[in-house]
């Protein structure tokens, strides 16, 4: 009998747990939108020049000069972030030789729970060309839900706010089929 109770209360706990888990995850929905947040104005020149921002101090999502802003959240240690690297750094040629769509398309990352130190560590050492941003407190990643890394964002600016249209967790198999669905799904396709 005690084997019963103990084994039926385990399943309650169980449940509930992760019932308490799936309301934990973050639901970034297509056309929602994603909790507000600040990261400092880049202090490399090219940086400051690719996000369309001058200056110091800070700046929110919004202000980067794209129409669409992809954001990768991820972790210097996250073994699936490093091994993405490379192919998240085709992405970025990619963009970059099509006429006119490094101008609608900006990369950025965030570093979860990464110093400055870390992450300026992770771009030299995957050779990473967009900027990257620190998240030494979590602040953002709390924000956003916890997501595991590497997780992907893709919004949309427009009329001074942003709509989501893709957040995934993990990474992709090709950078030539991930642009082309960010361009599929962000309407950057039909109207280039």
């Amino acid at each position: 009998m005690k084997k019963k109770s103990f084994r039926g209360a385990m399943v309650l706990v169980l449940v509930f747990w992760m019932g308490v888990g799936a309301m934990a995850a973050p639901t970034f929905q297509e056309g929602g939108k994603l909790p507000e947040f600040k990261l400092p104005v880049p202090s490399e020149e090219e940086h400051q020049e690719y996000l369309g921002l001058t200056g110091k101090g800070d700046f929110e999502l919004e202000e980067i000069d794209a129409e669409v802003v992809i954001i990768e959240i991820f972790s210097m240690y996250c073994p699936h972030c490093q091994r993405e690297a490379h192919k998240i750094n085709t992405l970025y040629e990619l963009i970059g030789q099509q006429e006119g769509l490094q101008k609608k398309v900006k990369l950025i990352g965030i570093g979860a729970g990464n110093s400055a130190f870390e992450v300026n560590i992770f771009r030299e050492t995957y050779q990473v060309p967009f900027p990257l941003f620190a998240d030494e407190d979590f602040a953002i990643h709390k924000a956003l839900g916890e997501i595991r890394t590497p997780y992907f964002i893709g919004m949309k600016l427009k009329n001074g706010g942003h709509e989501i249209f893709y957040a995934e967790l993990g990474g992709f198999e090709s950078a030539e089929d991930f642009l082309e669905l960010v361009l599929k799904r962000s309407g950057l396709k039909e109207g280039q």
